[in-house]
């Protein structure tokens, strides 16, 4: 079995005593005799060895030749530290705070280091106009020591090949720890050993997953593949079936009491874990007031308990395409904190007395009992919108023409209008996709939106801005959203021109509207998932921070995470801020409360890859039941390798190789985003609709490859 790995390309020990030399009389150039005699190398072979050992490190870029045959240590030599991003083609670049470009780091001279890897670098001197390079000196921490992939069994070794497309390495493992894992079997191998002269690193199996291609393998595949969580602990799930779903007298004598007031929950109809309620009443002078009901998880979950820090672990609930992975134990998650009807919850609110022109007159903020009378799907919510008519008409009414003009409001004011279509799939009782169906935002939808925005918001403001009383503004943990960078907006403006569509790059305020419109222009075109897919792109990511600069997307200046508590961290930790600083707490340090907001945000992005790739799996699982079917598509991507072509009525995007394009030799034309025959000079274009069929699929590496049939203009 070829498992070829080259060995790291350091110094050896008489070039590294040769660099310690140079380093020690920097000032000078010295040449191979001069560096001889203070090794005490005097023989001819050894002072040739040094000679041909001071060509290597020149060649290396260790060391700059002054002049012929004298040696000096590059001024700009350094070491240091970054994070290791491997490339398709087993090169990584490193990636360091300390500087702005990365350092690109061929294979061989990675010495072991593996994606995502702190590790120290050694920089190599350059030129100008060059790119920085260098080689890995040491692995200060790595990323991951578990990964997923298939197991290779013989009689005399094993090797478990990771499904991780950056893994270059298989890994290898004695059959004594294969822990009942079968040649083919998916699997978890955990690596023990590598030393720096063995090809391959040494490991065990911790969990056999199944066979490939079962939807329970696979999922559990997905969830290994990210370093997320499979399974509760037994303890932790034991503490959980101790909470009581009694909510006390005493209790609720400390909290505000809002149990007559109408109040309902609109989630999707498959949901179990219900977040947030809200209520609706006419005051005595004509006002409106509306509650923002939130569970109160922190009342049950204690700060450094067994249950927090599994959430903490966790960070977020996990949202694959057939299943929830929670948070927080079903018996929480599902039952004690869901906001369920006809049972009386604990929450933390956001009251608001409302005018009919949706401005705020007042808000109030603070521990609550609440009690729902009625559960809504958003598809029954829709129906009494419609219709006029059902449970809760009135109430359901008032709150939906208030979010129309908070909407509204939030756009004029530079909101961004980005909806992506969010793909579904209906699966039989083998988990097998049947169908592929589109989730579609309505009123409804936008109801709970504007509401759970409103709260956000608000809850922010109360502890962000500062007032005249206060003498510090008090720490808090913010979800922001920075500005998108010059050049991106630029290469995005580029783009989007090629379909006729302007954006207006001046300002801010000229940024978001020309984007609007565009978004607003593009929809039901063949082109409008591929330009709302890069206008996201462009955009920075949102993450958790105790550094307010406001959101952009929203185009608010203070916003948090309050309304999810049952599935995300950062909203436990905003609720257990807002009442220590209710109850008259000094101001938290921030330290702790920035490491936790990287930990979430981490798991946040971990967990989105994860159900992108289930929805990658269902897709390919799908078509691979349509081999040979013919669809409509849209070219949604074109590389020097291939055209990337998306199925206008299910979604599933395949490839199609440029190789496989048999009426002629096309070249790959990167300015103008098509590819050209040589020959016939037909041109294939980004947003063009063609007729393609699927050709064949891998459920295991999760591709699928397309057949081109030819264009259309249907």
């Amino acid at each position: 079995m070829g498992r070829n790995k080259k060995k790291g390309n350091v110094p050896n020990r008489i070039e590294q005593e040769i660099l310690d030399i140079l380093k020690e009389d920097s000032h000078i150039s010295l040449n191979y005799k001069q560096i001889a005699a203070r090794l005490n190398i005097s023989d001819t072979k050894g002072r040739n060895h040094v000679q041909q050992c001071l060509v290597k490190l020149e060649e290396r870029g260790l060391i700059d030749e002054e002049e012929t045959g004298k040696y000096k240590l590059p001024i700009h030599i350094q070491y240091i530290e970054g994070r290791v991003d491997m490339s398709g083609s087993g090169n990584a670049y490193i990636v360091c705070d300390s500087i702005k470009e990365d350092i690109y780091v061929v294979s061989g001279n990675l010495k072991n280091a593996l994606h995502g890897d702190r590790v120290k670098v050694f920089v190599y001197a350059r030129k100008k106009g060059q790119k920085f390079k260098g080689e890995v000196v040491e692995i200060l921490e790595r990323a991951r020591t578990e990964f997923v992939g298939t197991l290779e069994v013989t009689n005399k070794f094993a090797f478990l090949s990771p499904d991780n497309e950056k893994m270059f390495h298989d890994i290898f493992i004695p059959l004594k720890d294969l822990n009942g894992g079968k040649n083919g079997q998916k699997a978890i191998a955990r690596i023990n050993e590598w030393t720096e002269k063995s090809k391959n690193p040494v490991g065990e199996i911790i969990k056999v997953l199944g066979n490939p291609g079962d939807n329970e393998t696979e999922m559990h595949a997905i969830l290994a593949e990210f370093g997320l969580p499979i399974e509760f602990p037994d303890e932790v799930e034991a503490v959980a079936e101790r909470i009581s779903f009694d909510v006390l007298e005493d209790e609720i004598k400390k909290r505000r009491d809002m149990r007559q007031v109408p109040t309902f929950t609109i989630d999707p109809e498959d949901a179990k874990d219900f977040d947030d309620a809200l209520s609706v009443s006419v005051l005595p002078n004509g006002n409106i007031e509306v509650g923002v009901h939130i569970a109160d998880v922190s009342y049950y979950v204690h700060e450094n308990s067994l249950l927090d820090n599994e959430a903490y672990r966790r960070a977020t609930s996990v949202y694959l395409v057939d299943r929830v992975v929670p948070m927080l134990p079903e018996k929480l998650s599902n039952g004690v904190c869901s906001l369920r009807p006809n049972e009386d919850k604990l929450c933390f609110s956001a009251i608001f007395e409302m005018n009919h022109q949706a401005e705020v007159i007042h808000y109030w903020i603070g521990r609550t009992v609440i009690h729902s009378q009625k559960r809504f799907s958003y598809e029954q919510a829709q129906e009494v919108i419609l219709t006029k008519k059902g449970d809760m008409q009135e109430q359901i009414a008032i709150l939906n023409h208030l979010a129309g003009i908070l909407r509204k409001k939030r756009f004029e004011n530079g909101a961004l209008r980005v909806e992506q279509t969010e793909v579904k799939f209906r699966i039989d009782e083998k988990g097998r996709p049947t169908d592929v169906f589109f989730k579609e935002s309505k009123d409804a939808n936008w109801l709970i939106e504007e509401f759970m925005l409103l709260a956000n918001k608000h809850v922010a403001i109360f502890i962000g801005l500062k007032d005249k009383s206060q003498k510090e503004i008090k720490t808090f943990v913010y979800r922001i959203h920075d500005q998108p960078k010059e050049e991106k907006l630029s290469e995005l403006k580029r783009f989007v021109a090629n379909f006729g569509y302007k954006l207006d790059l001046n300002s801010p305020k000229t940024i978001s509207a020309s984007i609007n419109k565009m978004l607003s222009d593009v929809k039901g075109k063949p082109e409008a998932d591929m330009i709302e897919n890069l206008t996201i792109r462009s955009m920075a990511k949102a993450i958790y921070t105790t550094d307010n600069i406001g959101h952009y997307g929203l185009s608010f200046d203070y916003y948090t995470h309050f309304t999810s508590p049952i599935r995300r961290y950062p909203d436990v930790m905003a609720h257990r801020l807002l009442q220590h600083y209710i109850e008259g707490g000094a101001s938290v340090k921030k330290e702790a409360l920035d490491a936790k907001c990287k930990h979430s945000s981490d798991m946040e992005k971990r967990a989105a890859e994860a159900e992108r790739a289930s929805i990658k799996y269902k897709q390919v699982e799908y078509l691979s039941e349509r081999i040979g079917n013919q669809f409509k598509g849209v070219i949604t991507g074109i590389t020097e390798w291939g055209v990337y072509v998306e199925i206008i009525e299910n979604k599933c995007e395949g490839m199609i190789r440029l190789r496989d394009l048999e009426d002629d030799y096309y070249f790959f034309d990167e300015r103008n985003y098509q590819i050209r025959g040589t020959r016939t000079g037909n041109i294939y274009r980004l947003g063009d609709k063609v007729i393609i069929r699927v050709k064949q699929t891998n459920i295991e590496k999760r591709t699928i490859d397309f057949e081109m049939i030819g264009m259309t203009d249907e």
